[in-house]
């Protein structure tokens, strides 16, 4: 049994890490831009009593961060069906 890596190892990894990758500059653009640093350009904005960058930094990420695990999970699931790595 070879350990080389193949083709569909290659694509089966490059397609969970680009996911990964999506995953992690969607979250981070999210809490750290909409939270911290857009948060001035965002006052302007009402949500639930609060402007809308507060609202980011307090509940909005975690939401969001909430949102992405779920769909992590999902994209994996079909991402392990497509190259027969899925439990059954």
């Amino acid at each position: 049994m070879s350990s080389e890596p193949t083709q569909t190892d290659s694509g089966y990894w490059a397609a969970n890490v680009r996911i990964i990758v999506i995953s992690l500059a969607i979250w981070a653009l999210v809490s750290f831009g909409f939270g911290i640093l857009l948060r001035p350009l965002l006052s302007g904005i009402t949500v639930g009593g609060t402007d809308l960058g507060f609202w980011f930094a307090q509940q909005g990420s975690i939401l969001v961060f909430l949102a992405l695990i779920f769909f992590y999970a999902w994209r994996m699931n079909k991402l392990d069906r497509e190259h027969g790595v899925d439990e059954e």
